[in-house]
């Protein structure tokens, strides 16, 4: 399932990754979330998408205590993770404010935090996990450099960036960010007009989609918009033989130009099963733009 078309194939991720994000709400033992680990890693599925806010710091530590179980499956998976982002609660009752923080000390102390919550030497890839004004971007280089020279993250992207913040931060550094994590879904259009998917496409850079089925709001609201959409997937669910609207939107972002892999958030291994099962199915550009037309409430210009 690891695609070799791109410039960016470095990091070796897999055409759908597992989303770890809500592991604490799975009421899983250790021993079952590497169970579901090892499924999916069968089902071709082998990247996995962390952070270290998850779960309100809590989400890393617990796939550690999985992969810590078997400790030669860190050879068949690709860890992604990201920082940049610092929550206020209970854990961390000085901050009065959630706010972001992109500095050298915090991008390094986040890293190691991770490595040593997820029980692992090295992360594959990390990501700034927020677009940040008061990112200095030389500053973001010199960590990416010490922490790559220190062998403990292997390639560096980002998440949620606009195409200018993407060059700005690519133009302080000698290898080139191999990922942009953004949201991509038929309810959301953000990355499809601003240029964001563009940039990828120029620089054959294959982004991450997150919240693919928009957290259930295409399912689950009562709006215009969310009613026609649902309708035109329902219709093109039929026409291409998928067996859930869940796999026609897999195969709807898969159909952009420059190759998103999406994640997938579930922790029900059937549902991933119907996920990956999506990676056979393919849109035409009319049923592509039949969910546009759905979403936005007009025709094309």
């Amino acid at each position: 399932m690891n695609s070799t078309n791109t410039a960016c194939n470095e990091a070796n991720l897999s055409e759908m990754v597992q989303g770890y994000w809500r592991v604490a709400d799975w009421d899983m033992t250790p021993q079952q979330r590497l169970s579901f680990l090892q499924q999916h890693i069968e089902m071709g599925v082998t990247t996995v998408d962390h952070a270290d806010i998850y779960g309100n710091y809590e989400c890393e530590r617990l796939f550690g205590e999985a992969i810590a179980l078997e400790k030669s499956i860190r050879q068949q998976i690709q860890i992604v993770s990201k920082c940049n982002i610092m929550l206020c609660g209970d854990k961390t009752p000085q901050r009065k404010i959630n706010h972001y923080n992109s500095s050298k000390q915090h991008i390094i102390r986040s890293a190691e935090n991770s490595l040593r919550n997820l029980q692992v030497e090295h992360l594959d890839v990390l990501l700034l996990h927020r677009a940040d004004a008061l990112m200095e971007a030389d500053e973001v280089a010199e960590a990416f450099t010490q922490l790559k020279a220190s062998g403990k993250v292997n390639h560096f992207g980002v998440s949620n960036f606009t195409p200018r913040g993407f060059e700005l931060l690519q133009s302080r550094l000698d290898a080139p960010l191999v990922t942009n994590q953004v949201e991509i879904n038929p309810l959301n259009f953000t990355v499809v007009d601003d240029g964001t998917l563009d940039l990828m496409q120029t620089l054959r850079i294959r982004p991450m989609a997150w919240s693919c089925l928009a957290g259930g709001a295409i399912f689950h609201n009562d709006n215009q918009q969310a009613r026609r959409v649902r309708e035109t997937l329902e219709d093109i669910r039929q026409e291409i033989g998928a067996s859930s609207i869940d796999q026609v939107i897999y195969a709807w972002v898969r159909k952009l130009p420059c190759k998103p892999l999406p994640i997938i958030g579930s922790g029900n291994i059937e549902r991933v099963k119907s996920a990956v099962q999506a990676l056979q199915l393919t849109v035409s550009n009319e049923q592509w733009y039949r969910v546009w037309v759905a979403a936005k409430g007009h025709g094309v210009p």
